[in-house]
């Protein structure tokens, strides 16, 4: 996330990611910081508060997140790499529970990368990556919002253009069929709102 000059800088923390062997180092943006960023004073005296947290988790990596289940815990936000794919995500966690365990409630990512030719492209390159047996893959094929994807009970993943593709996760032991679909539905391009 970039700033203007005139807004105070965060230094976002850093938090390893494990993904089926592969470790990559996630960029936190510390929400409360962002949320409670001011900008100097003018010369009139006043300041002005950064955008809300409701206002940036609108947006990531260039896609409008127009859709939230009720019930999603605090987000955070990802940028990791794998097999020559970037991956932005924001994921919302629920917790710490009792016995100091959070769930992940909800996750929506963008993927780039030159692998993402066309859908068929992107089902076996995800199979690879959430290590699922291209041939037994239980999948539904969906158009989501006018784009070509694919349905597991947990996840909906689908092609935008060469190169771009998007993937919504949920919680499915907590959040309803419709939440997934509603969710996917809402995460989208901004260009295309």
């Amino acid at each position: 996330m970039s700033f203007s000059s005139s807004w105070s800088a965060v230094r976002p923390a850093t938090r390893r990611i494990v993904i089926g062997g592969a470790t990559a180092l996630g960029v936190l943006l510390p929400t409360a910081a962002v949320a409670n960023a001011v900008e100097p004073a003018s010369s009139s005296g006043q300041h002005r508060t950064s955008p809300s947290t409701q206002q940036r988790a609108c947006i990531l990596d260039g896609f409008a997140i127009d859709h939230l289940p009720g019930g999603i815990g605090t987000s955070s936000d990802f940028e990791y790499e794998w097999e020559d794919v970037t991956f932005h995500s924001r994921v919302w966690e629920t917790g710490p529970d009792p016995e100091g365990a959070t769930k992940v409630d909800l996750t929506v990512k963008t993927i780039r990368g030159e692998k993402v030719i066309d859908l068929e492209a992107l089902r076996t390159f995800l199979a690879e990556y959430h290590e699922h047996d291209p041939a037994t893959w239980e999948l539904t094929a969906i158009d989501v919002a006018g784009y070509g994807g694919y349905r597991a009970d947990d996840q909906i993943f689908f092609f935008i253009s060469p190169g771009v593709a998007a993937e919504v996760s949920i919680d499915r032991t907590r959040f309803t069929d419709d939440d997934l679909l509603s969710t996917a539905m809402g995460f989208h391009p901004e260009d295309t709102a």
